[in-house]
C-alpha cells in the first residue's frame, strides 16, 4: 500500500532513530509533566517577593501547590491565597504566581481580577 508501512518494512537504521526518538519524546512528556506541577513566579512576582523580603521554604511552596490543587479541582482560574500573613495572586492554569503583597501592603487593598480565594495555614 502506497503511504503505510509494515514494521518490516522499515530499515533498521531509521528504526534506530525513531526509537530514541521516542525515548526523547517521552523524557519531553515527564519533563513537560513535571513542569506542569510545579509552582513558577513571574517576573513581576520576584520582584515583590525581593522589594518585600518574602521569603519562602519548600514546606511553604508545598502549601501553596496543594491550594493550586484544590483551587483547580473546584474550577478557579485566578486565585488569591492568603498564606502566613502574605497574599499572592495565582494564575492556576498556569500555577503561576503574579504578585505578592506583604502584611504591611495588605491594608486597604483591592484584589481584582480573581474568581476565588483561598485561606490556608
Amino acid at each position: 500500500m502506497i503511504g503505510h508501512l509494515q514494521t518490516n518494512q522499515i530499515p533498521p537504521n531509521l528504526t534506530n532513530k525513531n526509537h530514541s526518538l521516542s525515548k526523547q519524546h517521552k523524557n519531553q512528556t515527564f519533563e513537560k509533566l513535571l513542569q506542569d506541577e510545579m509552582l513558577h513566579f513571574s517576573h513581576h512576582a520576584e520582584q515583590r517577593l525581593k522589594q518585600r523580603g518574602i521569603q519562602l521554604q519548600p514546606d511553604q511552596i508545598q502549601k501553596i501547590n496543594n491550594a493550586i490543587n484544590n483551587a483547580s479541582a473546584k474550577g478557579a482560574k485566578d486565585s488569591l491565597i492568603l498564606f502566613d500573613n502574605t497574599a499572592f495572586i495565582v494564575n492556576i492554569k498556569n500555577r503561576t504566581v503574579v504578585t505578592a503583597i506583604d502584611s504591611n501592603s495588605l491594608k486597604d487593598h483591592v484584589f481584582t481580577k480573581i474568581d476565588s480565594a483561598l485561606v490556608i495555614k
